[in-house]
């Protein structure tokens, strides 16, 4: 039993057909290279296993490829190929095609990404709308769409519409009063409680793995780890449906992580039509790689942003072939998008906004008090989930997921429902949130009171003291504020798909708002103050109050995730003004650096470290003088550590050791006495090169001995024959010695993707390091429970 993104899922059944893999896991301790790789081949001696057996080479579940093998594997690929190119025009044309293949699955996973992130759009805005009323034109069309096609709407009243009736309306016949207010609260209770059932509903049933975020996972995955089903047709569909249902349903959550997993999804099963990505799992991971960028380029309608974003965030290996590919499947993302046009304005995300007056170098001190709230708030946030995850997972909470999620969802429509900030959709808040108020617009945030003089500059609108609406919308938002806080700590890893950007964005959007309402007020009635004197004059637009909404949702974002320079970019293409980078900068730094003060880990690696993902963080430093010797396996306690010898052994031997351990690979060993070092051997390849012998080959028996060595040693006459096992051997394993610093050891795995080290004295084998013994030691280090890496 594993628990994932806060589901504790069993693995003895398959959830899903489509692997990540091409097989499965295996544990952190294993490599195996074909001969050929090494150009160490096999002499002519008769071999029936010369051809690899079907199986040979891939890996089970939960286990961690070996990213140097894979690479080798491509390379021999791509060396074969291009020396059969110069023989023929048909291989020189299978040449063409194999290299233009990456470029292709780019176009269609930018294209079914964009598809499906427009398709999630319309739908959550759809549904959302749906808990308030419902057209009577066409119950498919959302509010803004019903009124749209009236001809009795004005545009002071442009929501209202006779075609577009609310529930009391309909069932109480009625608009006004208690009555037609409590049919309404019910409604959207109702509507509510429905949504979310539903979403998590579908999740248990269908797709365990379609709950959460994604990202953490999808890291874990990018990083060599292999989940398979994760990235399955079922999570896919499922995850495309119930993140439409848990958006609509109220929930404090986003799309805009889920997104990530779905275009991720998009990327694996399209990667099975190319021979290429299929059967090479670090080609593939160069894939998801962009695909991570797709996600965020259809969430928020940043490509460039996204690229930065798999870049920085997700991604583990990341070359610059892979920076191009991204480049271009996010653009084709964002282009399908904006050919779909979800939100009928031309935009690729509802909040897309565009500022006139430039900001004052006075201001970069408010910014930095934003980006100090946004550190402080990240800090609490991730503390306070961790603990509420931790608790859900150690209590009998975790049991009843169905109807945790039914209360929390029940309890956030009750609050939501009386203030109309908490009552619309993430995204709509912070629209609301990062709008400049002009003339005509009658939000409450805009219920300034009329002056004789209202032009400012050019087409900005001057400064204006505050009305009745403007406080009126301060203390709701000073309310809805309170309850973003806490509600989002315990939805945020709940059995739906629940995203992070947008709740998090809202928090600090709302304390923005607040801190740029209060300084523009400050402003107006003491611009004679020295702070103000020379650029604040009457009359002039001199503080934005969007603006500061806009920098208080990079800093708290920034805070929770410890994003930096991918943020930055994914807020200044969200308002298209690049004036705005230095506020944004100054916001995201002083961020991040408050919230490293509390600790280093963003959300995303602390859900890692809790669900005990087998995932060496490249940013942590290693700072302990242990040595290699320290941290193998045996220690000096244990039993002598588990070997093959090149020859000697019989089938039967090899069988019955195999059988009574549980390790993934063995080394192999000239001999007991000698112990040196000849190569490593994985345990499934073994398995199945013994299988595939007994079934292929003729006269092969528990009594047949088995050899590693390149000429067959002479045997008796009547002895049945040998089992030449030479080709499953990696002969090359990486190796260090007994006094090897760890701070080495370590940036070896992390470098090479390594599962395992031998470790060597002298030539002899005296153990190994895997990559769980790693992350145990520097569990052990952190004074933290060695025994938290789950996956065996």
């Amino acid at each position: 039993m594993v628990d994932i993104a806060g589901a504790t899922l069993d693995f003895s059944t398959t959830d899903d057909v489509p692997p990540l893999a091409s097989g499965c896991y295996e544990e952190y301790s294993n490599s195996s290279r074909p001969d050929g790789m090494n150009g160490n081949g096999p002499s002519k001696l008769v071999d029936p296993l010369e051809d690899p057996a079907p199986g040979v080479g891939t890996y089970e579940d939960f286990n961690t490829i070996d990213w140097v093998r894979e690479k080798s594997k491509d390379r021999d690929r791509h060396r074969e190929i291009t020396s059969k190119s110069k023989q023929s025009t048909v291989a020189l044309l299978h040449s063409v095609s194999d290299a233009f293949s990456g470029w292709l699955l780019m176009l269609l996973v930018g294209l079914m990404s964009g598809a499906l992130a427009g398709g999630i759009d319309i739908s959550a805005h759809w549904l959302t709308d749906m808990k308030v009323g419902v057209c009577l034109n066409g119950f498919w069309y959302n509010h803004e769409h019903c009124c749209w096609t009236s001809n009795e709407t004005t545009f002071q009243e442009r929501d209202k519409c006779p075609q577009w009736k609310s529930w009391a309306e309909l069932i109480a016949g009625t608009t006004e009063g208690a009555f037609a207010y409590i049919v309404n609260y019910l409604m959207y209770i109702f509507w509510a409680l429905l949504f979310s059932f539903l979403a998590v509903t579908l999740v248990r049933a269908f797709a365990p793995y379609a709950c959460g975020s994604g990202i953490p996972e999808i890291k874990t995955i990018l990083s060599g780890f292999i989940i398979r089903g994760y990235l399955g047709k079922w999570t896919l569909i499922i995850k495309t449906i119930t993140l439409v249902l848990a958006v609509s349903s109220g929930l404090s959550l986003g799309k805009e992580g889920p997104l990530v997993h779905v275009a991720c999804c998009c990327a694996n099963i399209l990667c099975h039509l190319f021979t290429k990505y299929r059967k090479n799992e670090a080609k593939r991971r160069e894939v998801l790689s962009a695909a991570a960028a797709v996600g965020v380029s259809v969430a928020f309608g940043a490509p460039i942003g996204g690229v930065l974003f798999s870049l920085e965030e997700v991604s583990y290996y990341f070359p610059l072939k892979t920076l191009w590919r991204s480049f271009f499947a996010a653009l084709v993302a964002a282009f399908t998008l904006r050919s779909i046009n979800p939100f009928g304005n031309s935009r690729l995300v509802l909040f897309y906004v565009e500022f006139h007056a430039p900001w004052h170098l006075l201001e970069l001190g408010p910014f930095i008090l934003l980006g100090i709230f946004g550190g402080l708030w990240g800090a609490l946030f991730i503390r306070a989930n961790i603990a509420w995850c931790r608790r859900r997972k150690s209590t009998r909470l975790g049991h009843y997921p169905i109807i945790e999620v039914l209360v929390v969802a029940g309890f956030t429509a009750l609050i939501s429902f009386p203030n109309s900030y908490t009552r619309m959709s993430g995204a709509e808040l912070i629209s609301e949130l990062f709008n400049d108020c002009s003339l005509l617009d009658s939000s409450q945030l805009c219920g300034y009171k009329q002056v004789s003089q209202l032009t400012g500059v050019g087409n900005t609108l001057a400064d204006r003291p505050a009305g009745p609406g403007v406080y009126t919308a301060l203390w709701q938002l000073a309310l809805a504020l309170v309850f973003k806080m806490m509600i989002t700590v315990v939805t945020f890893g709940m059995k739906v798909p629940s995203g992070l950007f947008i709740p998090s964005m809202a928090v600090g959007a709302i304390a923005g708002r607040l801190l740029g309402v209060g300084m523009e007020q400050l402003a107006y009635y003491n611009h004679d103050w020295i702070i103000f004197k020379g650029w604040c004059s009457p009359g002039a637009d001199c503080i934005t109050p969007g603006l500061y909404a806009m920098v208080g949702a990079a800093a708290c974002l920034g805070g929770v995730t410890r994003m930096t320079v991918s943020l930055v970019v994914i807020m200044f293409e969200l308002t298209g003004g690049l004036e705005y980078i230095v506020p944004l900068m100054a916001a995201t730094m002083t961020s991040k650096w408050v919230a490293d003060a509390f600790g280093r880990e963003g959300i995303y690696e602390a859900h890692i470290r809790l669900n005990g993902y087998p995932f060496l963080e490249p940013k942590e430093e290693f700072d302990h003088n242990s040595l290699a010797v320290d941290v193998m396996r045996p220690r000096r306690t244990d039993p002598a550590l588990v070997v093959l010898t090149q020859e000697g052994m019989t089938v039967g031997e090899v069988e019955s050791l195999v059988e009574s351990t549980h390790y993934s690979g063995f080394p192999v060993v000239v001999s007991q006495e000698s112990q040196r070092l000849v190569g490593f051997v994985l345990r499934r390849d073994l398995l199945i090169s013994i299988d595939n012998a007994r079934q292929r080959q003729e006269g092969v028996v528990s009594a047949s001995q088995v050899v590693f060595t390149e000429h067959a040693p002479a045997q008796a006459h009547e002895a049945p024959p040998l089992l030449r096992l030479r080709t499953i051997l990696d002969l090359s394993p990486f190796t260090v010695t007994d006094h090897t610093p760890m701070d080495i050891t370590v940036d070896i795995f992390r470098k090479l993707g390594l599962r395992q080290c031998l470790v060597t004295h002298n030539g002899r084998l005296l153990g190994i390091i895997t990559k769980k013994d790693i992350l145990k030691h520097m569990a052990q280090i952190a004074n933290r429970d060695p025994d938290s890496i789950l996956f065996n």
